[in-house]
């Protein structure tokens, strides 16, 4: 393998990644934020939507699971983010031609599918393009071109349905840079030389020498993950209170401007300071956006709710990343993404379809209130983790003669 450094090729992987999920990001989140109304339109609601959202969550821990494994095994790791960008992009127009909430579900499913085969792959390969002390602000950097893409999309949307007034169009636009996404990707270099591969052997369900420290950080997000349902239900519940569907694609822009201005920032603060505790930070402001939502007080409060949704988002996404890259060997990154993407899918999977049923039967406070709770468990579970981390730093000291 080679040497991770700060050569012209490692930074051309980091500068491609980016490039390559905010033109992705874009096609997504031009379809993703007029989702919740593309339903309603063909007769679907809250249970069909947690249904789909969930089977597609599940598809997508599923890839994730096997192609940590495969990352970690194959000599190029390439092939597997390339066909995983092509397959998403390739299947999301087809959003245009459904008729019936199942159809959306096909699609979903081999969109999440293919979000799972990729994602562990390029995150492995970005870790191996960086020194490690600058681990979170690459990720950072690429969580910032990722939710830039979000703000584009929505504004994509809007523009499209304020001239169209069809919903369908915009999943047709959407091809667009979904096809721009396709061709930069191709640009990615290899960080594993050509016939390497892991000298360790072992089993498929085999998570490597993890830390007991990477376990715990898992525990403690598997816990917020049971309340950390789909986001379209944070734009269901907006409808649910008056909000306009047309408006939809907004609230995602709102929330993906403070998303794509504080991932950076958070990402290269998570290189000096404890990446627990900024992730603790995290929890708790989506404990008090969830809160927010669940009272509904008034359409203003949501609004205002949402930039601080976003902060969250930068707060834990790229900084649990760093996290995983840095509690785990480098021969067992993959793994380790893997098994940390597959269980935080399957809690959000149950989430998902919890909420939708919780919803249904008792109304749309309870669930988000639930989440809210869940969310400052997690925090406090974080909190603790950084205390004894830095009491083990003090017990570690030499004593004075």
């Amino acid at each position: 393998m080679n040497a991770p450094d700060s050569s012209a090729k490692a930074r051309r992987n980091v500068y491609v990644f980016g490039a390559t999920s905010l033109f992705n990001d874009t096609a997504t989140e031009m379809a993703y934020w007029v989702l919740p109304a593309f339903l309603v339109s063909l007769g679907a609601g809250p249970a069909a939507l947690g249904v789909i959202e969930g089977i597609a969550e599940s598809v997508a821990s599923l890839g994730k699971l096997f192609s940590g494994y495969l990352t970690d095994r194959v000599a190029s790791r390439k092939p597997l983010v390339v066909f995983g960008y092509v397959l998403a992009n390739v299947v999301k127009p087809l959003l245009a031609l459904s008729t019936q909430w199942w159809h959306v579900l096909l699609v979903r499913f081999a969109d999440r599918t293919a979000k799972g085969i990729r994602g562990t792959p390029r995150d492995v390969i970005l870790a191996d393009s960086v020194d490690k002390n600058k681990i979170g602000g690459a990720y950072g950097f690429l969580q910032s071109m990722d939710s830039a893409g979000a703000i584009l999309g929505p504004l994509a949307a809007l523009l499209i349905m304020s001239r169209t007034g069809n919903l369908r169009a915009v999943f047709w636009w959407a091809a667009l840079p979904g096809t721009i996404a396709i061709l930069v990707v191709f640009l990615a270099r290899e960080t594993r030389g050509r016939g390497a591969r892991a000298q360790a052997h072992f089993s498929f369900w085999q998570p490597a020498h993890l830390s007991a420290r990477f376990y715990y950080m898992l525990a403690a997000v598997l816990v917020f993950s049971l309340g950390n349902s789909s986001d379209m239900f944070l734009v269901l519940r907006a409808q649910d209170t008056g909000i306009a569907p047309k408006f939809a694609p907004l609230l995602g822009l709102v929330f993906n401007v403070t998303y794509t201005l504080a991932s950076w920032p958070a990402g290269r603060l998570s290189d000096r300071r404890s990446k627990a505790g900024i992730a603790a930070v995290g929890y708790l402001i989506f404990a008090g956006t969830y809160f927010i939502f669940a009272k509904a007080p008034s359409h203003a409060l949501i609004w205002a709710a949402m930039p601080f949704y976003g902060l969250y988002y930068a707060l834990t996404s790229p900084v649990l990343r760093a996290l995983v890259v840095e509690t785990a060997p480098r021969d067992s990154r993959g793994r380790a993404f893997g098994v940390f993407y597959f269980s935080t899918s399957i809690a959000t999977l149950l989430s998902s379809v919890l909420t939708g049923e919780l919803w249904k039967h008792y109304g749309a406070a309870l669930p988000f209130t639930l989440s809210a709770g869940l969310a400052v468990l997690a925090a406090a579970m974080l909190f603790l983790a950084l205390r004894g981390t830095q009491q083990s730093a003090v017990n570690t000291q030499p004593s004075a003669p």
